[in-house]
């Protein structure tokens, strides 16, 4: 079994006082980005006719309220 903290003094490519050389260590991030397959995806359904209408019909309620507003504060 290994120890998790290893004596500095044993270990290869570290310098007195806890440095390390340049080159001693991996890069810190990757030089490829982005994903190294086509992830699968599934295709979703866009809104149904239904929400659709009920969509509209709240809109047209609210307009025709706001019109009934306007009407009564003119008359």
């Amino acid at each position: 079994m290994t120890t998790p903290d290893p004596d500095p003094r044993r270990t290869p490519g570290i310098k007195p006082g806890g440095g390390v050389s340049p080159g001693e260590t991996p890069p810190a991030e990757g030089g490829i980005s982005g994903i190294s397959y086509p992830e699968p995806h599934e295709l979703r359904k866009g809104w149904g006719p239904m929400a659709l209408v009920l969509i509209m019909v709240v809109v047209a309620l609210v307009a025709i309220g706001l019109i009934a507003m306007v009407v009564s504060l003119v008359t």
